[in-house]
């Protein structure tokens, strides 16, 4: 079993992920089209590359379902139903998922540490995304710490805009945390945070920015 990489490190490998599948849309399509007229996947992508690369890498799954990562995340991986049930989640994927790094025995020794929605497009307030903060809640609440070993999860987005657009990012992106953050309220076992790039301008063309609203269990 190797070492888990500090959450410092994923961030970071998120956002740089995030920034160079930007970087490669723009190459491709010459400069005529923003990231958020790519394709979704573009994003989960890059981002797992990127986190692919850091020391004592995690095993990485893209579109978990919610049921496989509780079965890899509760201590008794058959109540995951009841978990699902008593916490009113349906059946869905994250976009990504970290497990520890280990060597298996069989199909059913995974261990679940991270879940990451990767989102983009994302300009305003909108209940798809709120709906995603509070599954993620979801996914992570309990009252006694060691009852999962999720960690944390991050809504990963990219938010890009014209530059004819009237409102900046600089206004829109406070109010879409301030959403987010009325979601985790409701759960008050948890705790979250935003960290993001600032907000690069692309001259005569818009600005752009990269986000990550993180949420964990209180210790």
């Amino acid at each position: 079993m190797t070492n888990f990489p500090s959450q410092k490190i994923i961030i970071e490998a998120i956002l740089q992920g995030v920034i160079k599948a930007k970087q490669n849309f723009l190459f491709w399509t010459n400069n005529r089209l923003f990231l958020s007229h790519g394709p979704q996947k573009i994003i989960t992508i890059h981002v797992a590359q990127e986190i692919a690369s850091v020391q004592d890498a995690p095993e990485i799954f893209i579109d978990a379902t919610v049921a496989d990562i509780l079965r890899c995340s509760l201590p008794d991986r058959s109540t995951y139903t009841k978990y699902m049930q008593d916490n009113k989640l349906t059946q869905g994927a994250f976009s990504i998922t970290l497990d520890e790094r280990c060597e298996h025995k069989n199909d059913n020794d995974s261990i679940s540490k991270v879940i990451i929605s990767v989102n983009n497009g994302v300009r305003n307030v909108k209940a798809e995304y709120t709906n995603e903060i509070e599954r993620i809640c979801k996914m992570l609440d309990r009252s006694i710490y060691t009852d999962s070993t999720l960690e944390y999860g991050i809504f990963t987005f990219y938010s890009d805009l014209s530059c004819t657009a009237r409102k900046k990012l600089v206004k829109r992106i406070p109010a879409l945390i301030k959403s987010f953050d009325l979601v985790v309220k409701n759960f008050p076992l948890l705790t979250s945070k935003f960290v993001s790039s600032d907000v690069k301008t692309i001259e005569n063309s818009g600005e752009w920015l990269v986000g990550c609203y993180v949420v964990e269990p209180v210790d």
